[in-house]
């Protein structure tokens, strides 16, 4: 394996102060991350870290090599032609940020595209931060699409080696094999050399799962929060707000649709109830329910999305 401190180069000023933090928090610092480009289901990750980074003072501790790391033509980047030239480009940054919470307490997001590639070796490299500015734990996010119905509470799913940090939450299967990301593989590496790690993924209703979802981004977080003392109120009222605002448009979606549609979103929530055993609103049918597909579920709201847009919604 190459030298893996070659994909990225730290930022002397934000690691002095990176430094700082770590001398005066002898416990140790915590880790966030997120990569874009693997399953994100209602932009769940996505929402978290651009919320992170809009609201709270932040600084660049260490970037890393993109031109390296990324396929430029699997994932073209963004340039702005402006009459006869071209006037902006839309540079992928895959870095890690020491962020302060509300109380002035810092912690570090990576955050960015996922690697096209050398997984292995950025897996090291990413260990190598953790252990040179004193993580004490990481923890990553994002959303995953399950047939589960818009009215009722977001599940989570943890993952890692600190599941201690959210008691209560269930395994649903005792094994499964599916397609490796870069985020899986840190979280896998990281526990294997020793250090502390915990995962959330957010239970998105699969018929929404294309479009932002606040609601699982908001579970996410305050998971977050409870797992590692980070105080962040501005952050989780902002997606509290939009989540009720996604709720509501929803709602009113399906009041607009037909009889159909409403049908299939009943199912939902009735084999819900039925394994959950949350009467959250209204009466459980006692009759079977034939429940829908991802597909079916998935094209009738595509086309609400779709006449949305045409309205300029």
């Amino acid at each position: 394996m190459l030298d893996p401190q070659e994909l990225y180069a730290w930022e002397p000023k934000g690691l002095a102060v990176a430094d700082m933090a770590i001398a005066q928090d002898t416990a140790g610092l915590v880790m966030l991350y997120h990569f874009d480009g693997y399953i994100d289901a209602g932009d769940t990750g996505e929402q978290i870290v651009e919320r992170l980074l809009d609201q709270l003072p932040h600084q660049i501790v260490a970037r890393f090599d993109v031109d390296r790391l990324i396929d430029y033509r699997a994932r073209r980047p963004l340039l702005t032609f402006r009459s006869d030239h071209w006037s902006a480009y839309d540079r992928p940054t895959l870095d890690v940020h020491l962020v302060q919470d509300t109380t002035g307490a810092p912690f570090l997001l990576l955050s960015g595209p996922e690697p096209d590639g050398e997984w292995e070796r950025f897996a090291v490299a990413v260990r190598q931060i953790v252990e040179r500015l004193g993580v004490r734990l990481s923890m990553n996010f994002h959303g995953i699409p399950m047939g589960v119905p818009h009215t009722r509470p977001v599940g989570l799913t943890p993952h890692g080696n600190r599941l201690d940090l959210m008691p209560g939450h269930r395994a649903f299967f005792d094994e499964a094999q599916v397609p490796g990301s870069a985020e899986a593989l840190v979280e896998f590496r990281l526990a294997e050399a020793g250090h502390d790690v915990l995962g959330v993924a957010a239970h998105v209703p699969h018929y929404i799962a294309r479009s932002p979802y606040p609601d699982s981004a908001l579970a996410a977080l305050e998971a977050i929060t409870a797992a590692t003392g980070l105080v962040l109120p501005g952050v989780v009222q902002t997606l509290r707000t939009d989540a009720h605002r996604t709720q509501t448009e929803i709602d009113r979606q399906i009041g607009e649709g037909d009889e159909e549609l409403v049908s299939l979103v009943q199912g939902l929530e009735n084999q819900y109830d039925a394994v959950a055993g949350a009467q959250t609103r209204g009466n459980l049918v006692a009759e079977p329910v034939q429940l829908p597909s991802a597909e079916e579920l998935g094209q009738e709201f595509e086309r609400f999305l779709a006449e949305r847009e045409g309205n300029g919604d």
